[in-house]
């Protein structure tokens, strides 16, 4: 499953509009590529929708908002909704600020969304409306554990069900579900955690995958997750004793590079519950 997956982007080379935060533009545009997509990077609202209608997936990531940016994340959602393109939410910091928390709710009313893609504080700031966030990174209350993984399970199905979307909520032990099926996904490292951009760069990793395999997309977001994962993995092992977080951010982005559909298959560590 994974591997086909994986297989289909290299094939494919989705195109992805990328309307995203000015922090890691440039390693999301190099992760895409490393995975075998190509991305195109625009936000302004003259050409937003005509930019959209040549791609095949949307990613929305509002971790820079400003007052421009907004109304064209909404004109190319809808665009891409009438053209059924897949399309995906990355709602980064929801919950540290009004703007945020409003303007993520908002573009869930306005536009039909394949995918969400948070921390698990920004998921549950979305799930209730409202709440709180330290910054862009996950409150560790919120952390799911083994302790309250079937109740984590049962919060995100429940969630996606409400929402109609496939939420993917990243942590420790990444959940992956439609409502129905939750894959528990083990890759990865803490010291990804270390670097900024990871987050981003999974969110155009999974609408890569998505627009590469449209009739099966909690499999491909699956896949997707895990490849970030085991990319980190995989870059963490070939670390120098000089390197820092700069170089493990340009090895993860490697792996992706050399990563293909049976390393994926076998490396990839998950459950679906």
């Amino acid at each position: 499953m994974l591997r086909k997956c994986m297989e289909k982007v290299r094939k494919n080379s989705p195109l992805v509009h990328n309307i995203t935060n000015y922090v890691t533009v440039n390693d999301v545009a190099n992760v895409l590529l490393a995975c075998g997509a190509s991305p195109i990077m625009a936000d302004d609202m003259e050409e937003v929708e005509e930019i959209t209608s040549i791609c095949g997936g949307l990613n929305i990531n509002i971790g820079t908002l400003n007052r421009d940016t907004i109304p064209a994340m909404v004109l190319a959602g809808k665009k891409a909704n009438m053209l059924g393109h897949k399309v995906l939410l990355d709602p980064v910091g929801v919950g540290a600020s009004s703007l945020r928390t409003q303007t993520a709710l908002m573009l869930m009313k306005e536009v039909s969304f394949d995918v969400i893609r948070g921390n698990a504080s920004e998921i549950k700031t979305l799930s209730g409306g409202s709440g709180s966030t330290r910054g862009v990174d996950a409150d560790i209350a919120d952390a799911v554990t083994e302790s309250d993984m079937d109740e984590s399970v049962s919060f995100i199905k429940d969630f996606s069900r409400r929402c109609g979307s496939i939420i993917v909520m990243t942590g420790s032990t990444d959940l992956v579900t439609d409502g129905e099926r939750c894959f528990a996904v083990r890759n990865g490292r803490k010291e990804m955690e270390s670097i900024t951009g990871t987050g981003c760069q999974l969110s155009a990793l999974i609408t890569a995958f998505i627009t590469a395999n449209p009739q099966n997309c909690i499999e491909a977001a699956a896949s997707a997750v895990c490849a970030m994962g085991l990319a980190g993995e995989i870059a963490w092992n070939n670390m120098q004793p000089s390197d820092g977080n700069s170089a493990y951010r340009s090895r993860i982005i490697d792996a992706i590079c050399n990563l293909d559909g049976e390393k994926l298959e076998k490396g990839a560590i998950y459950e679906i519950r």
